[in-house]
C-alpha cells in the first residue's frame, strides 16, 4: 500500500468511528424517549435494560451506517482539502478516484458486511426486542407508594399510605383493602406504621405492620344477594402483624423469541419462502369472484324448496331468474314467504362468507407487501452505503471544510432527503400503491445521478460550493450589466425631464 493511501485511510478511520458512535447515540436517545414510559416503574435490572438497548442498537445499524459513512467522507475529504493535502496529491498527478481507492475498497467491505448485518443480525435483534418488550409489558408495576394515593397494582388489593420515608421506607397511616379470598370475604387493615416490600425474587409480598386493627367481614350464606344482611364482622387489634403474601406478575418472565415472527424477524431466504407462499395464497383468494358465489350459494339448484310448474318450464340456462320470478306469482302466500325467507338467509350467509374470504385475502396481501418491502430493504442497504460515500467524498473535496460544522449540516440535509424519500416509497409499497422494487429503490435512483454529478465536478476541480467563486461571478456579471443600468437610468431621467416640460 502506498504511503498516500495509508494517510488517506488513517484520516478516514478516525472520523468514521467517531461519527458512527455519535449517530448511534442520537438514534438510541430517540429509542429511549419512545419507550421511556414502558421502562420506568417496573423495577427492571440493569442487565435487562442493557440487553434491550444492545438489541435496539443492532436494530439501528442499517439506519446509522449510511449517515456515518456520509459524514465521515465529507469530514475526511474536507480536512484534506482545507489543509491543502488534497491539492498536493492532485499536483503529484493523482486523480480523486486514485486518492479515494483505499476508501472505496473499505466501503465496499463495509457494504458487504452491512448486508449480513441486515440479513442475520437485525432479524435476530428484532425477535429479542419484541420478546423483551412483551415480557416488560406483561410485568406488573413495581411497588411505588405515593402519599395519600391508593396503589392498585396488586390484584384484589388496594393500599394507601399517608407518607413514606425516603430513607428508611417506613410507611405511616397504612390502610389496606384485601379482597383476595375466594369465598368473597373482605378484610380491612388499618395500622399506624409498617413496611411493605417485595421479596428479592419478587414472588412474595412481605408486609410488616405495627399498632393496627383488622376488620374481617365474613359471609354466613352462599347467596350473593344477602351479603349485607347475612354477614358477620370480626375485629382484631394487634401490636405487630407479619404477612407473606404470594405474588405473581412482578417477576419478569422470559418468553421464547421464536414465537414473535413477522416480516422484520426473517432473513432473506425466509422472506423469499414467505413471499412464494403468500403469492399462492393471494392468488387463490383473489381468484374467487361473485360468479362462483352466485352459482354455489345464491342460485344453487334446490328442487325441494321450489318446483317449477309445467306451464312455466322454459330454458333454465337463459331465463332462470325470469322463471323464478314468474313462478312465485302462481304459488300460495305461505310458500312465497318461505321462499323469500330462505333466499334472504342464503344471501346473508353468502355475504358473511364473502366478507370473511375478502378479509383473509386482504390480510395475506398486506403480509405479502410487507415481506417484499423487507426483502428489497435488505438488498438496497449495501447500495445506499456506497452511494452515500460517493456523495460524501467528492462533496468534501469540493467544500474543503473539515470538522463538525458545515459537514454535519450538509450530511443531515442529504440524509433527511434520503430518509423522506425512503419512508414515502416504503409507505406506498406497503399499501400496494407501488411495486416494492420502486418504493425501496426510489431513493437510490434519485441519489445516484447526484453522486455521479458530484464526482464529475470534484474530479474536474469545480468550484461548486466555493463562495469566492460565486462572488467573483456575481461581480463580473454586475460589471457587464452596469452600462445597461446606466443607460436605463439616463433614459428614465430624460423621460421625467420631458414630462416636467410638458406640464
Amino acid at each position: 500500500m502506498k504511503t498516500i493511501h495509508k494517510l488517506v485511510l488513517k484520516s478516514y478511520l478516525g472520523p468514521m468511528i467517531l461519527t458512527f458512535f455519535i449517530v448511534m447515540f442520537v438514534l438510541m436517545m430517540n429509542i429511549v424517549w419512545r419507550y421511556i414510559d414502558e421502562l420506568v416503574g417496573k423495577g427492571l435490572s440493569a442487565g435487562i435494560i442493557i440487553e434491550l438497548m444492545t438489541y435496539f442498537m443492532a436494530n439501528m445499524l442499517p439506519l446509522g451506517l449510511p449517515l456515518a459513512v456520509l459524514l465521515a467522507a465529507i469530514m475526511t475529504m474536507g480536512n484534506l482539502g482545507e489543509n491543502y493535502e488534497l491539492l498536493a496529491m492532485k499536483s503529484a498527478g493523482m486523480s480523486l478516484v486514485q486518492i479515494s481507492k483505499p476508501l472505496i475498497i473499505l466501503i465496499a467491505i463495509v457494504s458487504v458486511g452491512s448486508f449480513f448485518i441486515g440479513n442475520n443480525l437485525v432479524p435476530y435483534a428484532n425477535k429479542k426486542v419484541y420478546s423483551i418488550l412483551y415480557d416488560i409489558r406483561q410485568q406488573k408495576q413495581n411497588l411505588e407508594f405515593q402519599d395519600g394515593l391508593f396503589f392498585n397494582g396488586i390484584d384484589d388489593m388496594s393500599i394507601r399510605v399517608s407518607h413514606q420515608d425516603p430513607e428508611t421506607h417506613l410507611l405511616t397511616d397504612v390502610l389496606i383493602y384485601d379482597n383476595r379470598e375466594a369465598n368473597g370475604n373482605m378484610n380491612t387493615i388499618v395500622a399506624d406504621s409498617g413496611y411493605i416490600r417485595l421479596s428479592d425474587d419478587k414472588r412474595f409480598l412481605l408486609v410488616t405492620l405495627f399498632n393496627g386493627e383488622t376488620y374481617e367481614q365474613t359471609r354466613t350464606t352462599a347467596n350473593n344477594h344477602q351479603w349485607f344482611t347475612k354477614s358477620a364482622l370480626r375485629h382484631h387489634i394487634f401490636d405487630r402483624q407479619d404477612q407473606v403474601i404470594p405474588m405473581s406478575g412482578f417477576e419478569m418472565g422470559r418468553s421464547d423469541a421464536n414465537q414473535f415472527s413477522n416480516s422484520q424477524t426473517k432473513n432473506i431466504n425466509e422472506l423469499q419462502r414467505a413471499i412464494d407462499s403468500l403469492e399462492l395464497l393471494v392468488s387463490s383468494a383473489t381468484s374467487r369472484s361473485y360468479e362462483p358465489l352466485l352459482k354455489e350459494r345464491v342460485f344453487s339448484s334446490d328442487h325441494s324448496v321450489f318446483a317449477e310448474p309445467d306451464s312455466v318450464r322454459i330454458d333454465r340456462s337463459a331465463f332462470r331468474e325470469l322463471v323464478v320470478l314468474d313462478s312465485l306469482e302462481t304459488l300460495p302466500m305461505r310458500t312465497r314467504e318461505r321462499i323469500w325467507d330462505l333466499a334472504r338467509s342464503t344471501a346473508k350467509n353468502s355475504r358473511n362468507l364473502f366478507t370473511f374470504d375478502e378479509s383473509n385475502a386482504k390480510e395475506a396481501l398486506n403480509q405479502l407487501y410487507r415481506s417484499r418491502v423487507e426483502w428489497h430493504k435488505k438488498m438496497s442497504l449495501p447500495v445506499s452505503i456506497m452511494i452515500f460515500f460517493l456523495i460524501g467524498a467528492p462533496l468534501g473535496a469540493i467544500i474543503r471544510k473539515g470538522g463538525l460544522g458545515l459537514p454535519v449540516v450538509v450530511s443531515v440535509i442529504f440524509f433527511v432527503i434520503y430518509y423522506i424519500i425512503s419512508l414515502s416509497g416504503e409507505k406506498a409499497a406497503k399499501e400496494g400503491n407501488w411495486e416494492a422494487v420502486y418504493g425501496m429503490w426510489l431513493s437510490t435512483f434519485i441519489l445516484t445521478p447526484i453522486a455521479v454529478y458530484l464526482t464529475y465536478k470534484a474530479t474536474n476541480d469545480s468550484a461548486l460550493l466555493d463562495t469566492d467563486w460565486y462572488a467573483g461571478k456575481f461581480k463580473y456579471l454586475q460589471e457587464k450589466m452596469q452600462p445597461m443600468f446606466d443607460r436605463l437610468k439616463n433614459t428614465i431621467k430624460r423621460l421625467r425631464e420631458w414630462k416636467s416640460k410638458r406640464s
